[in-house]
């Protein structure tokens, strides 16, 4: 949610519905405290913290949570960077009963950064959601304590209100000075900086806490923006289920055409990662020039058809060749290494335009496409495109090149729903584009699968779901989430077991087994 629909929710929550906004301060402070003392529950000792505070509602919540700490018996300071006097409502009532309080060390009017020395805990709570101009003065000079003391060596654990004070909630990519911290705990709903880079990094482990908001609520007043979640895979796993009278044909079939004389591996990759996914039937066509290198590489599963060449790439009448695939197909992925010849540009373009099942657009297709023209292939069941960003600049026709694309959420929004496509555009925390408006932002991965023949895992995979999807009945748009989510939570296990630096595509592929496993056991990453 952003600041502004979050700031709305919070308002109707009681007048709509007579929750009191104490309350729901109350609640967060609480969902706060609890985090903080399950991560201090090692210590022998009574957890030692400071409590840094804003004149604002998040300084209130702050002041909450150190009465509630106090009450657990843990050593407190309240540090509030301003006058009671100065503060109103909510928090006003927090910080005065913090001041009455013979436990709490209460400091008003503080100056600057306390000493940390003997500390467990520092908990961020001088600015909240509604910060959006850079911070100035003695609370600048804090924030920038907070960032020298995040990367010093042993140091407290720090602990950031729903989001780390300096941070825009709107604005990820805002280059500001703010708060990095090892855990912040959201309150309702996580915001864009507490999901989209780079403002993401600033937010260590985050919690999304449940404060009492009316689920309708919130499902009436968010915005077509998510966060995919453990939950949304699972969801999908279990709509498409092994039954008891499961068989390869209701699994689906999936069809790749994929490779090229310079390029098999991507071929490869793309159908044993297919092959991997769950779907009943996987079918690689490629290049007659490569079956043979082909045919010795792929899992033993996968059938395998060789197709018309032409300068050691598809030729154009390579679809004649596998029509009786099409026809059986439940979706097809096209695009992994089948090169930038014009007889490939031909096939892609006659695939795109006579599909009659969902269909994955991957790599060489993705540029054989560019410009992209959504009206040439309306009509016909769903396509999806996988592009990453230097892809997607030719896709969307953007000549600059210099730096990232600004504002990620949006010109996918507006690509998918222009072209009629789902935009997979994949990158630090990849994005899934539905052309209703829905943005999904995807919350697995690493920088390890910045490696060659990743993206052609992560296509195998996406034509795996889709099949399965279109096979049994499920929607196309969740399977596409529940993809990228299950790819990126496999590339987590593949770094944990192998690390980054050595971890291969083909790690990726033989950890989904294990990534199946945890999103059914509810894994929250």
């Amino acid at each position: 949610m952003t600041a502004k629909e979050m700031g709305e929710t919070d308002r109707q929550t009681t007048e709509r519905y007579g929750l009191p906004s104490l309350l729901l301060m109350e609640n967060a402070a609480r969902a706060v405290a609890e985090a903080v003392l399950d991560r201090t529950a090692s210590l022998d000792r009574q957890p030692r913290v400071v409590v840094l505070c804003g004149k604002g509602n998040n300084g209130g919540d702050g002041a909450a949570v150190g009465r509630l700490l106090s009450m657990f018996d843990a050593d407190v300071e309240v540090h509030l960077f301003g006058e009671i006097s100065e503060t109103k409502g909510d928090a006003r009532t927090n910080f005065e009963i913090v001041k009455a309080m013979p436990g709490i060390r209460f400091v008003e009017n503080a100056e600057e950064m306390p000493s940390v020395k003997d500390l467990d805990v520092v908990i961020d709570a001088l600015f909240g959601t509604g910060l959006s101009r850079p911070v100035e003065g003695r609370l600048l000079s804090v924030i920038k304590e907070l960032e020298h003391l995040a990367e010093s060596g042993e140091r407290p654990l720090i602990a950031a209100v729903d989001i780390p004070s300096g941070l825009f909630s709107d604005e990820p990519d805002a280059e500001t000075h703010s708060v990095k911290a090892d855990l912040t705990v959201a309150f309702t709903a996580a915001k864009p900086a507490n999901v989209m880079p780079p403002a993401y990094l600033r937010c260590g482990e985050l919690l999304i806490a449940d404060i009492g908001t009316p689920p309708e609520l919130i499902a009436e007043l968010a915005g077509p923006l998510f966060a995919a979640e453990a939950a949304d895979a699972a969801a999908f796993l279990e709509a498409t289920e092994f039954s008891h009278d499961a068989y390869k044909n209701k699994r689906g079939h999936c069809l790749i055409a994929a490779g090229s004389e310079n390029y098999s591996g991507a071929a490869v990759l793309a159908a044993n990662a297919a092959m991997r996914s769950g779907a009943g039937l996987v079918t690689l066509a490629v290049p007659q020039t490569i079956f043979d290198i082909t045919a010795e590489r792929i899992l033993p599963e996968v059938m395998l058809r060789a197709a018309e060449t032409a300068d050691g790439a598809f030729a154009a009448n390579a679809r004649d060749g596998m029509q009786d695939l099409l026809d059986r197909a439940d979706a097809v992925a096209i695009g992994c290494g089948v090169g930038l010849t014009e007889d490939a540009a031909d096939l892609v373009q006659k695939m795109l335009a006579g599909r009659t099942q969902p269909m994955i657009v991957d790599a060489d297709a993705l540029t054989l496409l560019s410009p992209f023209d959504g009206h040439r292939f309306s009509g016909g069941p769903q396509l999806i495109l996988t592009p990453h960003e230097g892809e997607f600049r030719r896709l969307a026709g953007i000549v600059e090149k210099n730096g990232g694309i600004a504002d990620r959420v949006g010109i996918a929004r507006r690509f998918a729903a222009a072209n009629g496509v789902i935009l997979i555009l994949k990158g630090e925390r990849t994005l899934i584009a539905a052309p209703d408006g829905r943005v999904v932002i995807n919350t697995t991965g690493n920088p390890g699968i910045g490696k060659a023949g990743n993206g052609d895992t992560l296509a195998g995979i996406l034509a795996g779901f889709v099949t399965q999807a279109s096979a049994m009945g499920a929607d196309i748009f969740s399977a596409c989430v529940a993809a990228v989510y299950t790819a990126g939570l496999a590339a987590d296990i593949a770094a944990n077991k192998f690390g980054m630096r050595t971890m291969t595509a083909s790690d990726v592929r033989e950890c989904l087994a294990d990534a199946y496993l945890l999103i059914a056991e509810g894994v929250k990453i």
